[in-house]
């Protein structure tokens, strides 16, 4: 059977199996899923499940009425369920993978429907765009961001070209934090739990004016480790984090809204060190029993111990020029630091250790013009982002020290429309088309340091250069990649609770340089390093069906979709012989474009309010993700030997929900338990399968007993996550031939208890 008739297939059997699943869920039995609930929104009496309203489309919409695959989440929502920061949502997403990147604490690893990249390089965008109030993040560095200060996240899945500022051909995860109200308004929030956590977070706003209102944010983050690190007797996956947040806000008249704003944030945790699978192959040191302990040496880089910053300031203007007519403009400017002691052989010794330095800045200013007709709506817009993305790193290994640096710029701009028409009452059209240039220059230089001390760039003026290997400039490297993609889509509203939709949309991610590539002891030629990597290119088909039953007691969402991806980014690194001697004594990074794959994929969300008390939810989705072309080594293709990495086949979650009316201390109030169960299937950290690093199927199980006052000022929660105690790896190092082997894994959280308060004065 051909590729494309074997597609056909599988998207008929996907059809098919929505179709069976929603006839369940549409009669009312099984579980359901409405992740969203906007706090402002209102149900029509207490036993309907409240309407929400997203901005997916950058006007506001009920998420059952916008044609998208999109899930959110209020403030309320994440409260009552104790969700500390993105990747905690990852449990109730389809076909979504988030974790904190491996040998970091705030670096994010994303990938939704397949798409997604897991080193953090300079130069590299990610497939899934991280936003925070329409501002695109150009890197990963501090993205796992714990959630304080947020209206609703929204979690847009495909390609998203024609309505965002910057191509993220896999899907957006959208921070929307509040604005400030009429009146002062002050919030306090803490939390004490298990491995001696202690949190607090402190909101205020308030008015100076009619037409000035200034407010912040203050939070604090505190936990010790899970584990031990036994060489420096530190914690092992502790955390330390502080945030703050500023604005400012300006009302001159009804048709003028800015915001100034100003955020930071610092991570001041123990380098996260990995848990080794193997013995040690000099060494012989044994296996340690407790999978969150280690033994690694590294602790500083550039003498400085591990630590994130990052800033930003943004200015906000949106300019209501006509009842129906917006002119919205967003500029922003931000910047991040990281010093990353990684030590890939988790031991004592100096064996395979890489101090690293990330440094990223960037600036960016969008502005669109939104119109919101009875007939017609749309949005248009231009994008700029300029950013430059710096790593230095030593490879400290087997007597030398390999000094690697990168430095690459990126200058883009698009220019993007999207507008929706009412063929009839029932009936609408959306065409959206996106133009993009993107320009990327880079410099490498890669020298060998005789010693282990490391280089005069890492802290060692006194080591002695041995060669240089790769140096590279600007001048040399650099690229300049267009393209124009469109996106089209149907909506029928066959009845008044049920809307159907198709859609077909091209999404698109430049090509660039691999910051670590190297040109002695490894296969990259100069032309071949000069011409760098290709963009990515994703074109998806879905259908989707969006429908309540029972008076709006059952909602579901079903989505159904097949992609067509090519020139796929995989960036990895690869251990190399430098010297000829026949044994690898470093490693490089080698970017390669995998040249074709297919993706097929069906996702359900819904939600039932079985009773005015009792209320259930869930989610399913399976994807079949496949390279179809890869050729590998000797021209050969090897799809056949490849997988999608972080792409589990099915993820399934249920949730049940039980309220009783309970006064408390005097105060009437409502006392919530919660419960749920989350299914992830067989993992793959890599694109070729590693069984002693991939993770098999697990179950999580969470529950959460909560009480809120009824005017909703105090809220006290007993959160506890992974009941179970689930030992699950989330990613890995893999590089058995190098010193002492270096085949490591990072788990996700152990079994922990939350205690937390929310009071609004």
């Amino acid at each position: 059977m051909t590729s494309s008739k074997q597609s056909k297939r599988n998207l008929v059997l996907l059809s098919r199996s929505a179709a069976a699943i929603f006839a369940i869920y549409g009669s009312g039995i099984g579980f359901a899923q409405a992740q969203s609930s906007d706090a402002t929104a209102k149900a029509n009496d207490d036993s309907q499940i409240s309407k929400v309203v997203v901005s997916a489309r950058r006007r506001e919409e009920t998420l059952q009425d916008v044609p998208v695959s999109v899930t959110a989440y209020s403030a309320e929502q994440l409260s009552k369920s104790g969700v500390a920061d993105i990747t905690g949502l990852v449990l109730t997403l389809p076909n979504t993978t988030m974790s904190a990147s491996r040998g970091t604490n705030s670096t994010l690893t994303s990938f939704i429907r397949g798409v997604g990249q897991q080193d953090p390089l300079a130069g590299f965008e990610s497939g899934v765009g991280i936003y925070l109030d329409d501002i695109y993040l150009a890197r990963p560095q501090g993205a796992v961001a714990d959630i304080y200060d947020v209206e609703r996240i929204e979690v847009l899945r495909g390609p998203q070209g024609t309505l965002y500022g910057r191509n993220t051909i896999g899907g957006a995860v959208k921070y929307v934090t509040r604005k400030m109200g009429p009146n002062t308004d002050v919030r306090l929030k803490t939390s004490i739990g298990s491995y001696g956590q202690m949190d607090g977070v402190l909101t205020a706003s308030t008015p100076l004016s009619e037409t000035v209102r200034v407010g912040g944010t203050l939070a604090k983050f505190k936990r010790n480790g899970f584990g031990t690190n036994f060489t420096t007797g530190e914690d092992n996956y502790n955390k330390d984090v502080t945030a703050a947040r500023l604005s400012a806000e300006f009302l001159p008249n009804s048709s003028l809204f800015i915001r100034v704003s100003a955020d930071t944030s610092q991570d001041d945790s123990n380098p996260k060190h990995g848990h080794r699978l193997t013995v040690g192959k000099i060494s012989g040191a044994p296996i340690l029993s407790n999978v969150y302990d280690s033994r690694a040496n590294l602790n500083t880089a550039l003498g400085h111990k591990q630590q994130v910053t990052q800033s930003g300031v943004s200015a906000l203007v949106e300019y209501q020029l006509e009842s129906d007519l917006m002119l919205k403009s967003v500029t922003s400017s931000r910047h991040d630091k990281s010093y990353a002691p990684i030590d890939f052989d988790s031991l004592g010794t100096v064996d395979f250790d890489v101090p690293a330095l990330y440094k990223n800045k960037q600036f960016s200013q969008e502005f669109q013009l939104t119109y919101t007709g009875k007939a017609f709506q749309g949005v248009a817009g231009v994008y700029y982002i300029d950013a430059n993305a710096y790593n230095k790193f030593d490879v400290r290994l087997l007597g030398t020290s390999t000094f690697t640096e990168g430095d690459i710029d990126t200058k883009a701009w698009a220019a993007f429309a999207d507008a929706s028409f009412d063929l009839t009452k029932d009936l609408s059209l959306s065409l959206g088309g996106r133009y993009t240039v993107d320009k990327r220059e880079a410099s490498i230089l890669r020298q060998i340091y005789l010693g282990t001390a490391g280089s005069p760039a890492m802290g060692n003026p006194a080591a002695i250069l041995f060669r240089t290997d790769t140096n590279l400039t600007k001048s040399d490297l650099h690229r300049e990649d267009k393209k124009f993609t469109p996106r089209i889509s149907l909506g029928w509203k066959a009845s008044a609770d049920q809307n159907v939709y198709a859609s077909w949309t091209e999404g698109f991610k430049g090509g660039g340089f691999d910051p670590r590539m190297n040109l002695v002891g490894s296969k990259l030629s100069l032309d071949k390093a000069k011409q760098g990597f290709l963009p990515e290119q994703i074109s998806t088909f879905e259908i989707g069906l969006k429908s309540a039953f029972a008076k709006n007691t059952v909602l579901t969402n079903v989505a159904v979709f097949h992609s067509d991806y090519k020139d796929v980014q995989i960036p990895g690194s690869v251990a190399i012989d430098t010297n000829g001697d026949g044994k690898d004594d470093s490693f490089a990074g080698v970017t390669t474009n995998a040249g074709k794959a297919k993706i097929d994929g069906i996702e359900l969300e819904a939600t039932a309010r079985l009773t005015d008390a009792f209320s259930m939810s869930g989610m399913f989705s399976y994807i079949d993700a496949r390279y179809t072309k890869y050729i590998g080594a000797g021209n050969i293709d090897v799809a056949n030997l490849r997988v999608f990495q972080n792409t589990p086949k099915q993820t399934a979650s249920v949730r049940a929900n039980y309220d009783w009316d309970m006064a408390l201390l005097g105060n009437s109030g409502k006392l919530s338990l919660s419960s749920s169960v989350a299914f992830r299937g067989k993992t793959y950290q890599f694109e070729t399968p590693t069984p002693i690093l991939d993770q098999d199927s697990y179950k999580l199980w969470d529950a959460s007993l909560v009480w809120s006052r009824s005017d909703n000022r105090v809220r006290v929660g007993l959160h506890g996550k992974n009941l179970s105690d689930v030992r699950y790896k989330v990613a890995g190092y893999l590089f058995p031939t190098l010193g002492e082997g270096s085949t490591t894994a990072f788990y996700g959280n152990p079994r922990t208890y939350t205690l937390t308060l929310d009071y609004r004065f």
